[in-house]
């Protein structure tokens, strides 16, 4: 089971049936099932994200799949599994809205459309340009939800009344379908309570609207009451340096670790201080410090440091500072930290504020596939072809991805050549990127440019047969030996990387010796075997083999061993879905 501890309000929806509503010292959090009958182990997968508004948390598991719980909920603390058939990569929680991203680009919210509040409905189908709809960010406000498309435009959707959308709210009150913001975005930001929404473009120029009652817009103007802006406006005293992250309270915003707005609460980390434009938080406690994480609730902060340091300021009505009181802290405090899981390093823990309740939990980072392929650039025995930029610059690839995803003759490698000439270092790094992750939603006009000269599915197994069974590399150390009843079986080293965390910690170790290591697969049927062999290759499940629960209880236990379970979709899901089909 994962660790996540709880502190704050226990209530709306009400999360620990046998505890008060205040929670002021942190406690374990643990996972109920919807059905006393369903497979426990979903609730087990390792937690990826929670976020939390007023009435509701969600929670993200690196499996895809999201629980919610809900205020209509209180009576059995039940959670509810989020019905969505895509894998989810991110979700966020806003006053009155829930969003989903999924890994294919799509945002599902409910809250959005009054005809049907309490149900998911794709948001991003409903954007008019349709060569805009794949979404790569998406945030929630108060009552409101931005989208970041993989165009690098903003859209926002929902309520208007404080211009939160950029436009006049006596014009536009409101909004169900999403409406075009900016243009030329690289990030968004909102808050979970906020009537406001920062927006940064390529050239770290900062963009607001919104509420600015408080002067928590950090333009520089004093508080009134009645303070909108309604279009979007770009801050001309921002802190100097790269902007990493903003995140909004109810009447307060933090940049790491600038904050602006009113002193209610005392979410800016000042004492008494109102703070209408950024302005540094000081404190020793930071001195010598790197900021890992930081996450703002409405009228509260929290904050991991390098130094093992959890860091709160801010409300504490209901103990959402896990300080063990209700007393307010007025300026930054160290909180005590309850034993960490195996004493890990700070690092693999996230924190995630809600209204006024809080939580901590461990997520060690998985591996990144753009990562692990920056670390086999520096191995020069898997780079042996060189590609020139536009600009002149060369990107060394790997011969063996290549000869698996691109179509089998020498033209393919001089197309992708050609293609890659007229590109910019940026925009070749995605187009190799796509082609070892086999994922044209990373940038789907490039993929667009290559998707005639890579192998589509279907060709997959003819290609695995003629390169990797029939033919004699004679390269070994590219090879890995899979062994099955004294036969065996060659595996390509960057495959195996890219399906399991196990082959990646062995093959990218710093101490590796370069001599071939052999693992026994002996256990596995010959079914079950060649579906591992086929999925291993194309990341799918043969058409034409039949699925029985006894090849699911056999593959599981090797999953489960080999730590094949961390590609998505990964090969259990893809078997039970199978199945049920």
């Amino acid at each position: 089971m994962n660790d996540c501890l709880f502190f704050g309000f226990n209530k709306y929806p009400k999360l620990f049936k046998n505890e008060p509503e205040k929670i002021t010292k942190p406690i374990q959090f643990k996972f109920k099932n919807e059905n006393e009958n369903e497979n426990e182990n979903e609730n087990e997968k390792q937690i990826k994200q929670i976020s939390s508004g007023n009435f509701s948390t969600i929670f993200l598991f690196e499996n895809g799949k999201a629980i919610e719980y809900l205020n209509e909920n209180d009576s059995n603390q039940n959670p509810s599994k989020i019905q969505i058939e895509e894998n989810i990569q991110k979700v966020t929680v806003g006053e009155q809205n829930e969003a989903i991203l999924t890994i294919e680009g799509n945002v599902f919210a409910k809250g959005i459309n009054p005809k049907n509040p309490k149900e998911f409905i794709n948001i991003s189908s409903l954007i008019e340009d349709t060569n805009d709809r794949i979404i790569q960010d998406v945030v929630s406000g108060y009552s409101s939800i931005y989208l970041l498309t993989s165009n690098q435009n903003a859209y926002g959707i929902g309520s208007n009344q404080d211009g939160e959308l950029g436009f006049d709210s006596e014009t536009l009150y409101k909004t169900e379908k999403p409406i075009l913001m900016m243009k030329n975005v690289s990030k968004i930001f909102s808050g979970n309570d906020s009537n406001r929404v920062f927006l940064l473009n390529s050239n770290q120029e900062l963009f607001v609207c919104g509420d600015n009652g408080y002067g928590q817009l950090g333009l520089g103007e004093s508080r009134t009451e009645e303070t909108k802006t309604q279009k979007l406006t770009k801050i001309q005293n921002i802190p100097k340096g790269k902007i990493i992250d903003i995140q909004c309270g109810g009447i307060h915003s933090i940049i790491k670790l600038y904050s602006c707005g009113f002193y209610l609460y005392n979410g800016l980390g000042k004492k008494y201080q109102n703070t209408y434009e950024f302005t540094e938080i000081k404190s020793s406690l930071f001195e010598n410090d790197n900021i890992l994480k930081i996450s703002v609730g409405n009228f509260h902060n929290l904050i991991l440091t390098s130094n093992n340091k959890m860091i709160g300021f801010g409300a504490n009505f209901s103990g959402q500072l896990g300080t063990g009181d209700t007393k307010y802290q007025l300026i930054p405090i160290q909180i005590e930290l309850p034993k960490l899981r195996f004493n890990e390093n700070i690092s693999n823990y996230h924190v995630s504020c809600g209204s006024a309740k809080s939580f901590l939990y461990y997520s060690p980072p998985f591996s990144n596939i753009e990562e692990d392929l920056i670390k086999l650039f520096e191995r020069k025995e898997f780079c042996n072809i060189s590609f020139k930029t536009e600009n002149g610059e060369i990107i060394e690839a790997h011969k063996l991805i290549l000869k698996y995803r691109l179509n089998q003759n020498e033209d393919q490698i001089e197309k992708l050549q050609e293609i890659i000439s007229k590109k910019s270092i940026k925009e070749s790094n995605q187009i190799f990127e796509m082609i070892y992750s086999n994922n044209s939603k990373i940038n789907p006009v490039l993929y667009s440019e290559i998707k005639e000269i890579i192998n589509s599915n279907e060709k997959i197994e003819e290609t695995m047969k003629r390169i990797y069974l029939n033919e004699n590399e004679n390269e070994n150390e590219k090879d890995f030996i899979i062994e099955r009843k004294e036969k065996q079986y060659k595996f390509p080293k960057l495959i195996l990387i890219m399906r399991s965390e196990l082959y990646r910690g062995m093959f990218l170790s710093v101490t590796e010796d370069k001599s071939n290591k052999v693992t026994d697969y002996s256990e596995l049927s010959n079914k079950s075997f060649q579906i591992f062999e086929y999925w291993i290759y194309s990341n799918q499940i043969k058409e034409d083999i039949q699925i029985t629960q006894e090849i699911i209880n056999e593959i599981k236990t090797r999953i489960d061993y080999f730590q094949l379970n961390q590609t998505n979709p990964n090969l259990l899901d893809l078997l039970i879905k199978k199945f049920k089909n």
